[in-house]
């Protein structure tokens, strides 16, 4: 006959091998992992998706073909794309989903309501619908805000600051981007108070960009923001190319683009963004909810110009720009 201290002990030893049990089972899991971008991913580690995402779920202790496999899906800059991809990924029940950029976030958050998805550097998380508010986001969607539908206002006072006479500056905004409607609000609202006009010009395609800065160039536009947007990343070097051929001063928010020509750069490290989204999968892997995980907000912004494409355009660098600025590109 069994006592009761013996079937407590039976209890405690049948809950204590379960959890043993499950804990092997978690050990020896592969877990699969959706990764979904608007702009072409070049799978190597210079890839600033690619590389950094990678790094960071392997310093975690993920290894891809051991305990884990991602499922990369891009639409090639084809945001038509995107809503197909994110069904795939939906269908093959993936454990957690990582976007890159608004529209690819848009396209996930409407494939599936159930799989958790890690946003990794969105401009306006609570604007665009995908957060209930940045320290309880709700719904099934967390990860972190670049703060980029922000950043307008300080790339309008720099390219101000570079050339105060500017008296028509252009933004450059993608109509399928959501975020870009707040994006180009902000900056028409603080430029009442400059006296500048701030006309928008709309590209969805190389061809559109190109249309764009000529129409730009006939309506005599002194300078160009390029708003924060993953076709434009996948663009920048026309980009570039396009505001020097037009001699326009000229604004994104990744370092890549002084880097490959442009004139300035001010936004947060990217990279690191793509790091950091790793340690919310790791987390949600690990039974974390998603509610209990904030959107996380950079703190870290940087400037960087460079200093050739100033050079060619005429431009002397101001001193309160050279102060404030982390890189010049000689």
């Amino acid at each position: 006959m069994t006592t009761r201290r013996e079937l407590l002990v039976m209890l405690g030893m049948g809950a204590f091998t379960a959890q043993i049990s499950s804990f092997a089972q978690q050990q020896g899991k592969i877990w699969r992992v959706g990764f979904l971008s608007a702009r072409r991913v070049d799978f190597d580690d210079n890839d600033y998706y690619y590389g950094p995402f990678r790094r960071g779920m392997r310093e975690l202790g993920y290894i891809e073909g051991k305990n884990l496999i991602i499922e990369w899906r891009s639409s090639e800059g084809k945001s038509e794309r995107l809503s197909g991809l994110a069904g795939e990924l939906a269908n093959l029940k993936v454990d957690v989903i990582v976007t890159a950029g608004t529209s690819a976030t848009s396209a996930a958050q409407k494939a599936t309501l159930s799989i958790p998805i890690v946003m990794a550097a969105i401009p306006d998380p609570v604007g665009s619908g995908f957060a209930r508010s940045l320290a309880r986001p709700g719904g099934n969607i967390t990860g972190l805000s670049n703060l980029a539908s922000d950043l307008g206002l300080k790339h309008l006072e720099m390219l101000l600051g570079m050339a105060p006479k500017l008296s028509r500056l252009a933004v450059l905004t993608n109509p399928t981007n959501p975020s870009h409607a707040a994006f180009l609000k902000n900056i028409q609202t603080a430029s009442t108070k400059t006296g500048a006009t701030i006309p928008s010009y709309d590209a969805r395609a190389p061809q559109d960009i190109e249309n764009a800065f000529a129409e730009m160039n006939r309506q005599k536009v002194g300078a160009v923001i390029v708003a924060p947007d993953t076709f434009f990343i996948q663009q920048l070097r026309q980009i570039a190319g396009l505001a020097a051929k037009y001699r326009l001063l000229s604004i994104a928010h990744l370092r890549e683009y002084a880097e490959v020509g442009g004139l300035m750069s001010y936004g947060t490290n990217l990279t690191e963004h793509f790091r950091r989204a790793a340690t919310y999968v790791d987390r949600i892997l690990k039974g974390a909810k998603l509610d209990d995980l904030p959107v996380e907000q950079p703190t870290i912004f940087e400037l960087v110009i460079n200093g050739k494409t100033a050079k060619a355009l005429g431009l002397t660098i101001p001193q309160a720009l050279q102060i404030s600025t982390n890189k010049v590109i000689k």
